[in-house]
């Protein structure tokens, strides 16, 4: 098994972490690692999958999963809990508690204040995105945050049409940097991490660490959507020691 360590520079106190599909008892289309329950794989491997990175990764209760929709609800929590949340972001203030967010193109945000104390991880999506979950989170934060934006579809390979780039540049103008033309008519190729960064710099937000790893791209490393259309999940884990 392998994961990914965030290269942020969070309080010690904070830990976080990224799976990938490497490792696990899950078989093709969803070989490796897949902690998706929903995507069609056997509910047993799932289960044993997430057992295992539990257990490989010393996660100090099981992490807390969402029912992502592409929404811009964010929810605080403050003990485990073994329930499946309706939410796309997930705050928590209580040591132990995990926080997760899955992915498989989307982009996954870890959040942390400087003292280490308030954790928060968001499954971002375009929707999202330019709905304002990333806003959304940030308002359940009082004091200075670091943010890691983590393994999502590369700027070279996430493709969309112009109500994408208008969704986004009806709000700042600047984020039309964050779109390259493309040789199909209407169709623009979309930087969803410079789009995240470039919102939370509109808010004064610049501690702001990417990963700059490609889902679409690392097949071998990553589940990605719009690669494989069936396909897998991974996740990004963050709780407070």
């Amino acid at each position: 098994m392998s994961v990914i360590i965030p290269n942020w520079p969070a309080p010690n106190n904070v830990k976080a972490f990224c799976s990938t599909r490497h490792g696990g008892f899950s078989l093709p289309p969803y070989d490796g690692l897949n902690v998706g329950m929903h995507v069609g794989d056997d509910p047993s491997i799932v289960t044993k999958n997430r057992d295992w990175l539990q257990q490989y990764c010393r996660m100090p209760s099981p992490p807390i999963w969402l029912n992502q929709t592409h929404s811009t609800r964010v929810i605080e929590v403050s003990q485990p809990s073994y329930k499946v949340l309706d939410a796309d972001g997930i705050v928590t203030s209580t040591p132990r508690v995990v926080c997760s967010a899955m992915t498989a193109d989307c982009l996954p945000i870890l959040i942390t204040n400087m003292q280490g104390t308030r954790v928060a991880a968001v499954h971002a999506g375009w929707r999202g995105l330019a709905g304002g979950i990333v806003e959304q989170a940030l308002d359940k934060f009082s004091d200075d945050v670091l943010i890691w934006l983590g393994p999502a579809i590369g700027p070279q390979a996430f493709e969309v049409g112009d109500e994408v780039r208008q969704a986004f540049c009806d709000y700042d103008s600047h984020a039309q940097r964050a779109f390259s033309a493309t040789s199909n008519c209407g169709k623009w190729l979309a930087d969803i991490a410079q789009l995240a960064q470039l919102r939370l710099a509109k808010i004064g937000i610049d501690q702001v660490i990417k990963s700059d790893l490609c889902t679409y791209q690392h097949d071998q490393q990553f589940y990605s959507y719009r690669r494989d259309g069936v396909t897998g999940r991974q996740a990004c884990f963050i709780w407070i020691e």
